[in-house]
């Protein structure tokens, strides 16, 4: 299926928070062919969700109907696509379905803040963290490895993208916020201390994570520079997690 570009969500952000803990997932088990449908479903469930979420949005916040219709053909698509390839799934692993349902009320959490146009509250984005970073688990899972042996790098990996969130809003929508930015900055000092006692050689990337979030806002750093520093702090945290528990 060719998927048109503008199909494409632009949430740049969510790119790395959809990819890494699955990566993660697969590079700390052993990779098995069942996990690549399985990123192609999360993905395509991801855009479908997107575009579901957008269309309930704008229903409510927009005065032109087109400005909602132009998402119903992409998430009937993407979502038809996501259930075709999901079944199949289902056949070969079953307990997959019990993750699924696991992360269901989460995406319900989602589309009830979309649909008082608020996609961008700080606890929808934290709510947001937590299924993407459960793909680690179902990643591992899937190449024989278990959730105890995941609970770990999962952890961190809720500790990294948890923190994004409030630090991303300091660069941009909240850059003038004093209140915003020292929570950021507490926030990050916490996840430091979890991060280490998870293992002490994550307070190697935790400590980077806490100097850009102390020292960047303010800065007046475009919004291509703010993403390419969370591009590599992302690809930090993936070689940390696989370095100690691969």
């Amino acid at each position: 299926m060719s998927i048109p570009r503008r199909w494409i969500p632009n949430q740049h952000g969510a790119w790395a928070m959809l990819a890494v803990p699955y990566l993660a997932g697969v590079l700390t088990g052993s990779p098995t062919w069942i996990q690549l449908p399985l990123f192609v479903a999360w993905l395509l469930g991801y855009c479908a969700v997107f575009h579901a979420e957008q269309r309930v949005r704008l229903r409510r916040a927009s005065r032109n109907p087109r400005a909602a219709a132009r998402h119903t053909r992409p998430a009937l698509v993407l979502g038809t696509a996501t259930a075709a390839l999901g079944l199949v799934l289902l056949v070969a692993e079953p307990w997959l379905g019990v993750a699924a349902a696991l992360m269901a009320p989460f995406l319900a959490v989602n589309v009830h803040y979309a649909r008082r146009n608020r996609e961008r509250a700080l606890v929808n984005g934290l709510v947001a963290v937590v299924p993407a970073c459960g793909m680690l688990l179902v990643a591992l899972r899937l190449g024989g490895g278990t959730v105890a042996q995941g609970l770990a790098p999962a952890a961190a990996c809720l500790l990294y993208f948890a923190g994004t969130v409030p630090y991303v809003k300091t660069m941009i929508r909240e850059r003038r916020s004093a209140a915003y930015r020292k929570g950021s900055v507490a926030y990050h000092a916490v996840a430091l201390v979890a991060a280490a006692l998870l293992n002490p050689w994550l307070a190697v990337p935790f400590a980077v994570y806490l100097a850009r979030a102390a020292v960047l806002p303010g800065r007046g750093l475009r919004v291509p520079v703010v993403g390419a520093v969370e591009v590599g702090c992302s690809l930090l945290l993936l070689g940390f997690l696989v370095g100690v528990y691969g």
